[in-house]
Order: C-alpha cells, then sequence, then structure tokens
C-alpha cells in the first residue's frame, strides 16, 4: 500500500522532491555565504582561463625556477585572477580579510585521520597546497566596503608555484629552490576563507593557518582540515568556500624540444665537437629540452665472458640451435670479456626530431676488435611526485621468429632526482631503509633515504611465482658434437608454454622497510579489482619487490607503437599497458599494505639496455651467449605525458 498525500502524490515522489528541495537549498548556501556582519558570492578561483581546458605546464626556464602555473607565456601578467561579492551588513563602511588556499585533489591525502575524523590525517600535511606566493602575506585586506546593502567585488590575484610553504629543507643559501618540490599534475581545488577584521587582529586565526611556512610541532596543518573539519570550521563571522571549479594541470614532455646534455657525463669540448642543433650543451636546450641523454652507471662487477659472434639476432635465421652451439663450442680463452658499456661521445645515438616530435635511440652495432654492447636512453629534465606517466613508443622487439632473445631489456622507470637530503622519503619508522642501493646484506639501516625506483623492465626470463621453483629444471646436456642431441637440447615444457612472450616486470624499490602490515619475501598474493598479482622479494633484506607478467612480444614491440603507464599514488602503484590510452590493462598493482610508496621526487627514464642476466636468475638466455648486435637496434619515443 502507497501513502498519498494532496494531490494524489505517491510518498516516494514527494520525498524525491524533499530531496531536491534540500540540495537546491546547499547550492544555493554554497553561492551566497552568510554571517552576522557579510555575505559573500560568486567566488570564481580563476577568472581569466576556462577550467573546463586542461593546463599544460610550461617547461621554458622550469630547470632552475620550477614550474609556475600560469607563466607569463600563458598569461598577460603570469598570474591566475580571482574574485569574489561581499555585502557589508553593518552600519558603517568596514574592510574585511580573506585568502585563497589552493590543493592537488589527485595525490593527496585525506585530510581527516580515518580512525578519528577529529584528527588531521598523518600524512595530509604532505599534500601539496598553497595561497599567497609570498607567505609573509597572510590574509588580505578589502578595501572599505560600504553599509549600502550591495554586493561589491573583490579582486585579486595568485599562481601556483614550488615549494609553496617555503620550507627551508628545499632551500640552499638563502634561495627558495622551488624546482625542488615542483607543483604537482592532477586536479586543484580552491578554497576562500572571508573573515571579520577582530578574527585576525585578536589572532582567532591561528599563525600557522595564516603564515602555511610555520607549523605549531612537527608537522604542518593543513588549511584545509584546519577550514574544513578543525577548529576552523566553527570560526564566527567566517565564511569558508570551497570552489566547484577545478583546474586539471598536465605535464607533456615534447621529444622534438632537443636532447640536452649533463656536464656531468659529458665537458663541453666533446659534447661541442659532437653537438648537433637539437642535442648539446648550448643556453636554448638548457632552458626548454625536456629530455637528457641518459648514461648508466655500470657495475664493474657485471662482467660477462661473451662468444666472439657478431649476429643479427632478430633476423629469422638466428635459431636456439644456432644458440646452444655457439654457448658451448667456444673455449674460454676465445671469448670477449666485457661489461656493458655506455655511450663514449654524446648525440650520437639520442636523436630528437621537431618535425615528428619523436627521440629515436639505438644501441650501436658492434664489430670485429670493437666488441660493444651499448646501454641507450634519455632522462627527463623536471622532477614530479606522483602521476600517471603515459609512455607511448616503439621500442625494439625482443624476440625473432624463433623466439630468441637478443638480449636487450626494454625499460621504463622513475628514479629519484637526487639522494641529497631535500628529496629524502617519509621516514621508516620498522627497521628503517637499507642505506644504499648497492649496499650488501650488512649494510646499515637508517630511517631515510633519498633512493626511489618504479620499474618496468621487459626481458626475456621466466616468472617466479606462484609455483616457480628457481631455477627451472633446466636438461644442460654434454658437449658431444658428434650427436646433436647431446648438445641442442630443448628448453622444459613449462619454459615452453611462454615461449612467445616476454615478461614484464614491475618493480617498487622500497629499499627493505618493513613497515608495511604485510610486509614479506618469498611470494605473496596482492588483491586488485578482483585479480590476483603475485609479489616476490628474495628475503627480507631485498630492496625491491616485484610482480611479472608474461605478454606477447610480437604484441608490445611488434606493432607501431604501445603504451606504458605508470600510475603513482600516495598510497600504491599501478602498472597499465596498452594498444592505446583508452584500452589499457593492469600489468602490476602494490599498495602501502606490502610496500613503502616513495613520496619524493623523481625523473623519467627510457632505455634499452643489455642486462647481465645474473641478475634474472632462472633465465633461459644468458647475456654471456647472446652475439654481439650486427646493425643498429632502434626505439622511438612518440609521447610522454604525466598527469
Amino acid at each position: 500500500m502507497t501513502l498519498r498525500f494532496g494531490h494524489n502524490f505517491p510518498l516516494s515522489l514527494m520525498s524525491l522532491l524533499l530531496v531536491l528541495w534540500i540540495f537546491q537549498g546547499c547550492g544555493n548556501r554554497s553561492v551566497e555565504g552568510v554571517t552576522d556582519q557579510f555575505n559573500v558570492k560568486d567566488f570564481q578561483p580563476v577568472t581569466n582561463w576556462n577550467t573546463r581546458d586542461p593546463f599544460y605546464l610550461d617547461f621554458t626556464d622550469a630547470k632552475d625556477q620550477g614550474f609556475i602555473l600560469p607563466t607569463v607565456r600563458q598569461m598577460k601578467d603570469g598570474y591566475f585572477r580571482m574574485e569574489f561579492s561581499i555585502k557589508n551588513k553593518g552600519n558603517s563602511p568596514r574592510k574585511f580579510y580573506y585568502k585563497i588556499f589552493y590543493q592537488n585533489e589527485s595525490y593527496k591525502f585525506p585530510e581527516r585521520d580515518p580512525l578519528d575524523s577529529t584528527k588531521q590525517h598523518p600524512n595530509a600535511w604532505e599534500n601539496f597546497y598553497g595561497s599567497w606566493e609570498d607567505v609573509a602575506v597572510t590574509f588580505a585586506e578589502t578595501d572599505l566596503v560600504p553599509a549600502d546593502n550591495d554586493f561589491h567585488k573583490v579582486t585579486n590575484h595568485f599562481r601556483i608555484v614550488g615549494n609553496p610553504r617555503y620550507e627551508q629543507r628545499y632551500c640552499a643559501e638563502g634561495r627558495n629552490d622551488r624546482w625542488k618540490r615542483n607543483p604537482r599534475v592532477g586536479e586543484y581545488s580552491f578554497l576562500l576563507i572571508v573573515t571579520a577584521p577582530e578574527n585576525i587582529l585578536e589572532n582567532r586565526i591561528p599563525d600557522y593557518i595564516q603564515n602555511i611556512s610555520l607549523n605549531p610541532d612537527t608537522f604542518f596543518v593543513n588549511p584545509y582540515f584546519y577550514f574544513l573539519y578543525g577548529q576552523g570550521k566553527s570560526l564566527k563571522n567566517t565564511e569558508i568556500q570551497l570552489s566547484n571549479s577545478r583546474l586539471k594541470v598536465i605535464a607533456n614532455h615534447d621529444p622534438g624540444a632537443g636532447i640536452y646534455i649533463n656536464p656531468n657525463n659529458f665537458n663541453k669540448e666533446i659534447t661541442d665537437k659532437f653537438a648537433t642543433p637539437l642535442c648539446g650543451q648550448d643556453s636554448a636546450l638548457y632552458r626548454t629540452s625536456c629530455f637528457e641523454q641518459f648514461v648508466h652507471y655500470i657495475d664493474p662487477s657485471t662482467k660477462m665472458q661473451n662468444i666472439p659472434v657478431i649476429e643479427d639476432v632478430l633476423k629469422d635465421d638466428y635459431s636456439k640451435m644456432d644458440y646452444n652451439w655457439n654457448k658451448r663450442f667456444y673455449r674460454k680463452e676465445e671469448l670477449i670479456s666485457i661489461t656493458a658499456t655506455t655511450a663514449p661521445r654524446p648525440c650520437e645515438t639520442v636523436i630528437s626530431d621537431p618535425v615528428n616530435h619523436k627521440i629515436t635511440i639505438f644501441n650501436p652495432k658492434s664489430e670485429f676488435g670493437k666488441w660493444q654492447k651499448q646501454n641507450v636512453g634519455v632522462i627527463t629534465r623536471h622532477g614530479l611526485t606522483y602521476g600517471k606517466w603515459t609512455v607511448k613508443c616503439k621500442l625494439t622487439e625482443l624476440l625473432n621468429r624463433n623466439n630468441l632473445w637478443n638480449g636487450l631489456t626494454n625499460a621504463i622507470w622513475l628514479i629519484t632526482m637526487s639522494q641529497s637530503e631535500w628529496n629524502f622519503r617519509r621516514d621508516c619508522s620498522n627497521g628503517g631503509y637499507m642505506a644504499n642501493y648497492y649496499g650488501g646484506q650488512q649494510d646499515q639501516r637508517i630511517k631515510n633515504v633519498g633512493y626511489s625506483e618504479i620499474d618496468f623492465e621487459i626481458l626475456k626470463t621466466v616468472p617466479y611465482c606462484p609455483n616457480w621453483i628457481l631455477p627451472p629444471a633446466y636438461n644442460h646436456g654434454i658437449d658431444d658434437r658428434s650427436n646433436v642431441e647431446n648438445w641442442n637440447v630443448p628448453l622444459p615444457e613449462e619454459v615452453l608454454e611462454n615461449d612467445a612472450n616476454i615478461i614484464v616486470a614491475c618493480t617498487n624499490w622500497d629499499m627493505a622497510c618493513w613497515q608495511p602490515k604485510d610486509f614479506h619475501d618469498g611470494c605473496w598474493p596482492v588483491q586488485f579489482d578482483g585479480r590476483t598479482y603475485w609479489a616476490h622479494r628474495w628475503d627480507k633484506n631485498y630492496r625491491a619487490l616485484t610482480q611479472k607478467t608474461p605478454e606477447p612480444d610480437d604484441e608490445l614491440f611488434g606493432s607501431s607503437y604501445y603504451y606504458f603507464q605508470i600510475d603513482w599514488q600516495p598510497d600504491r602503484i599501478i602498472w597499465r599497458i596498452g594498444p592505446s590510452k583508452e584500452k589499457l590493462r593492469v600489468v602490476g598493482y602494490m599498495d602501502e599494505r606490502v610496500t613503502s610508496i616513495p613520496n619524493n621526487q623523481m625523473l623519467l627514464i627510457v632505455t634499452q639496455e643489455f642486462h647481465n642476466t645474473k641478475w634474472w636468475i632462472g633465465s633461459m638466455y644468458v647475456q654471456d651467449n647472446i652475439p654481439f648486435p650486427e646493425n643498429n637496434i632502434l626505439g622511438e619515443i612518440y609521447e610522454l605525458t604525466v598527469e
């Protein structure tokens, strides 16, 4: 039976109308805020930009000054314009005080502690928020507002800059190095606070809220928490308005804008000798380029004893039988003792194309007597924290028609911008981090480190989980040239099941911080979106956690291009791949339950590198037994966006 009111309206419809009436009332409240002394309406945080359009970071001069939103190249005066209207309800003209705050909403911790909503979340102070560029300017003062029962417009300007709290850890020699804490990508919200003079003059708003560079204790107090959920929420004669307008910020790294050569890698004399118009150390490239040539550190302990063979493995005629013969029947004294190499000269293996907006990298061919397996790549130049880092590229195929590996690892990875104290990660309170990337089992543990790394490493190896025994049970045969079956031994069936696949390895270098509640070594299942991702760590002091997914080489690297995305959030990391940005699938997932998520500033690297397979225990092919490249091996990078 349905209860009915006048005009035969069902109760359900009456309820709906009541909800709509309440919603409209709330909506009007957000448009016009009412206090005893004044009314506020029409808050528009950005009047000189259509906030429905994405806002792209300007890379020009950002290397030294950090990203500025907006720059003078984007807005005539280099500022966002804000406005609101206020009505004085008193009997005489008076001034009021106001302040605008902004906060990145895409990559933040919630303002409230989930265990006690009256307290600030322990990490909410890490959120990227700011106000006026000069932190010494606290609440701005309006002009005299007449008591004429009319609204009067208030205008001001602001911009979003790096290190907006003027934290001393990011300063040097009295200078605010804003690039050390760049603005984050994603959506920004805007919070307007308008208050009566007595709240400012009588210090009813704490100085650490008025001046966000101050803090009452160890950590800063987030003004969004203070005004929306904390003591500021009930402050008398104060209007708090959170705008519905948001600004979406994207970093679009242009591969065609040139490649800068870092003087730490190549001196000016050699760089000038091999420089090109779009690769070098000149001031124009320093100001505008998004990428540098990346030069690997080569661990001298990873020396290979390589077969003295030069072949184009990716050609179809190089077979598993060729591999098995070459790995067996060269004498020890014939092998080439070598490590992977890096570029001896700049600009030769990395090329920026401004017409097609791409970067080409290539591993150069080898010659008899000039043996080389050279690692190549590029690295971004501007640090960011968090974001969806999406690369569109066509890196080299890794397998030929016979599913024989060419020895290369295609890697797309984030790495710490600096290991200096200003770029330290948050403290690890349970045991600390292992102090050094290359430290051994006896390395000391310390409460914080600057090292961080998040990887895609894609190569030919085996999965470790959930049920692999390492190394796999390979039949190595015997060195009997007279009987092909004795030395040309097939791979095990469980390995051949993935013969046409390469492994997409997703890794977070957490430096073995034991703080996560589900920190484990060995194999451990991680659930996400109805799927299980098996995470592997060799032992409790091993500095990285890895998940591996077999994927077809022909799809990832045989097509015209493919997308790779590292979605780095404050509490989780998601690795995705796919044929388009709209068709990405998850291949790896970790969160703060199982690993320590970095919160420092990082750069992105794209490389094609000859890994020593000692790093990949159980691999079916060994780098030492892969021929030197007969031809240049190309890879191309078409897009890098962070959003």
